[in-house]
Parts: C-alpha cells; sequence; structure tokens
C-alpha cells in the first residue's frame, strides 16, 4: 500500500464562520484574515494505492460551477485534481474506487464534470465506483434549510444516474468491516452533518485518519473550536472529544483536508486537554 497527498488547489471561507463562537482576536492569531474576514484553506485529498485498487478520497470543488458561484470562494494556488494526480504518474480513469466523506460542494465538487461539448453532466471518474452512505445521501438529496447550499444536485444526483453510488454500511460508529480492503475501516459522525465517514487507514504500522470536517485544522483540536457549519456543534464537541482522546491513546496520525499549512498532525494528552504534539508532512513522516 502506498498514501499519495493529492492537492485540488486553495479556496478562502469566512473566518467567523470557520470558528463559530470563538472570537475572532483569539482565532485570528493562527488564522490572520483578509480584509473581507476569509481565511485561505486548503482542500487536499488522499490517494490510497492497494494493490489493483486506487480509491481517492474527496475530490474538492471542481471546476463545472459558474463564475459567480465560484467568486464567492476565492479559489486561487496552482494545484488541480489532474495536476495533482498527474505528478503521481495517475489519471483520474485509473481510480477505481472514488470515497466521499460527505456530499458538501467542496469534498465532492470534483466527482462530476461537463461533457467534451458542455452540454450534459457526466462522472469525472468513470471506471470508479463511489462509495457514499445511505442516510447521508438521503440527508443531502433531501436537504434542510441550513445546509442546502452546500448541497448542489449537480454534484450529486449524476452519481446515482450512472449507476456507480455503492453504499458503505453504518452499523457503528467504526465499521471495521468494509468493502475497502482489509486495512480500511470507517469512522462515522454526525456532528458537522448527517453520517460523514472518516475512512482509518492501517499504513506502515500507523493508524493514518482521514479528517474531513471533524478536525478541519490544527486550529480547531480544542473542543470549543467548532465551525458554525455544523449542523449539531454539541454532537461535534463530544464527537471530537472521545476521537482526539483515543487519537491520543493510539498515536494515530491525522490527516487534514482543509489546513493550508499542516498535511498531518499526531496529539498528546496534557493539562489543557488533548494538543497538538507533532505536524509534518506524510512524505516525512512515512517516507514515502
Amino acid at each position: 500500500m502506498k498514501l499519495h497527498v493529492i492537492n485540488t488547489g486553495l479556496f478562502k471561507l469566512d473566518g467567523g464562520a470557520m470558528f463559530g463562537v470563538v472570537p475572532k482576536s483569539i482565532w485570528s492569531k493562527s488564522n490572520p484574515p483578509d480584509a473581507n474576514n476569509m481565511c485561505t484553506w486548503a482542500m487536499r485529498c488522499l490517494l490510497v494505492e492497494d494493490g489493483k485498487r486506487l480509491m481517492l478520497i474527496d475530490n474538492g470543488i471542481g471546476d463545472k460551477q459558474d463564475p459567480k458561484f465560484l467568486s464567492h470562494y476565492f479559489l486561487h494556488g496552482n494545484d488541480t485534481l489532474d495536476r495533482s494526480l498527474e505528478s503521481k504518474g495517475f489519471h483520474r480513469n485509473d481510480i477505481t474506487d472514488m470515497f466521499l466523506t460527505h456530499l458538501h460542494f467542496d469534498h465532492c465538487g470534483g466527482s462530476i464534470r461537463y461533457n467534451s461539448d458542455r452540454t450534459k453532466l457526466e462522472t469525472a471518474f468513470p471506471n470508479a465506483r463511489y462509495w457514499s452512505t445511505q442516510s447521508h445521501w438521503e440527508w443531502a438529496t433531501n436537504p434542510n434549510p441550513r445546509e442546502k447550499a452546500s448541497f448542489l444536485k449537480e454534484n450529486i444526483l449524476p452519481i446515482q444516474e450512472s449507476g456507480q453510488l455503492n453504499w458503505i454500511e453504518k452499523k457503528s460508529p467504526v465499521n471495521e468491516h468494509t468493502p475497502l480492503g482489509e486495512n480500511i475501516s470507517v469512522r462515522f459522525v454526525d456532528g458537522h452533518t448527517e453520517a460523514m465517514m472518516l475512512p482509518q487507514i492501517r499504513y506502515q504500522g500507523k493508524t493514518v485518519v482521514f479528517q474531513a470536517d471533524l478536525l478541519p485544522s490544527t486550529s480547531h483540536i480544542p473542543l470549543p473550536f467548532v465551525m458554525a457549519y455544523d449542523t449539531r456543534p454539541l454532537i461535534t464537541m463530544s464527537e471530537k472529544e472521545l476521537f482526539l482522546k483515543t487519537a491520543a491513546d493510539n498515536e494515530y496520525v491525522l490527516f487534514l483536508e482543509h489546513d493550508s499549512v499542516t498535511e498531518c498532525c499526531t496529539v498528546q494528552h496534557t493539562e489543557k486537554g488533548v494538543r497538538i504534539k507533532e505536524t509534518f508532512s506524510l512524505e516525512s513522516y512515512f517516507g514515502v
């Protein structure tokens, strides 16, 4: 097995929305905002090369949305999904499994693209099985008013119409037995959105956990630092507390999807609760 970081670009979101009730005077020290109160975030994905399977975890915002939509998020940087895949020696047609942690547009927008003459939407990974979970799919396709702007039907419905959609069963908070291979389990969390999936990958004697939006960045490790985007913030806090204790006890490597500076970290127990132990790139830690 090999793990590869796939960077799909940077975008901006409102700092207050990203840190909820935490005052700007505190969060701005680690995440300086621009004149519009916007902070820069990554859309960092993970490619899992496992025998004949090539699984991509999330795929960024994509490029099919109209300029007005994209202008709200100030996309920038030189990285794209295709360029990142190419740098690792792969093409989107090589992807066998497209794993979607959840269906918010900045995580799944790259799932669907226009055909060559922009007359029809099609799946961007024609040879892949797309993985979601049924309870989250139903949540996303019948969205509540709070999340409706994040669940874009053009990102979601064509997946089902393609016949490429598959389900991961939510049997327990951690599903150890998944169809993704013996080294990949899935943790389910419900605070950010219904049944968000966090892949847990056993790799070189360690457990690497893809954080999605449970822990968007190292700045979100203290328990009160919870996004205003979360539908159930108190549940997020309890899920984060339990997970971080487990991560510290077991020396998990946390892969950060949205931290614009730090790819990965480990955490440790301190008198103030669980805090950062080390930060590092995936390559420097594992030598991949």
